[in-house]
């Protein structure tokens, strides 16, 4: 996989081909990139089902600040350790955990959220539910699914984009 834009733009990041793993396509990524402004300088990001590190390590070559991988599968962990110190990327931090229990003990607030867990786990209300408590006043939360996910009322759609069996949508906490 490629990052495609920023300092790293064209390095290559490699991960352990593993079942589970869907790096988000170069096409969605772009997409994405351009809904969240090509600069993401002074933003702290979180990825929270970081798998290949895709959208976290696009995020931190963009300019953020700090950028939070996520990842439960220990040997893709290895591998996106091994990607951070092959970047020198010190404003990319990696845990292996689980996301639940990442959310459940971290109080930090993030201005931009990656949320492309498993397919096909029925993942998506909780996860809306426990969100809201680690976002900033203007985040906006980036999610990536196999159909079309049902935004709790918490949340307003602000876009979306469908590539092949994929949909890709960016939403943001409703106001107070």
């Amino acid at each position: 996989m490629r990052i495609i834009g920023g300092q790293w733009g064209s390095r290559l990041v490699r991960f352990p081909e593993t079942q589970s793993l869907r790096p988000t396509p170069d096409r969605l990524r772009e997409t994405l990139f351009n809904w969240l402004g090509q600069d993401l300088t002074g933003k702290n990001c979180l990825d929270l089902f970081a798998g290949s590190g895709a959208l976290g390590f696009e995020a931190a070559s963009r300019g953020a600040r700090q950028v939070v991988l996520i990842e439960h599968n220990v040997s893709v962990y290895h591998a996106l350790r091994k990607t951070q110190a092959l970047l020198a990327a010190e404003q990319v931090e990696v845990h292996c955990a689980d996301a639940f229990s990442f959310l459940k003990t971290d109080l930090r607030r993030f201005d931009v959220v990656f949320l492309d867990p498993p397919f096909h786990q029925g993942l998506w209300p909780r996860l809306l539910e426990e969100l809201p408590g680690h976002l900033t006043v203007d985040a906006r939360v980036y999610v990536e699914a196999e159909e079309l996910v049902a935004v709790s009322d918490a949340f307003e759609l602000v876009k979306q984009t469908r590539a092949g069996q994929v949909r890709g949508l960016l939403i943001k906490c409703r106001s107070p």
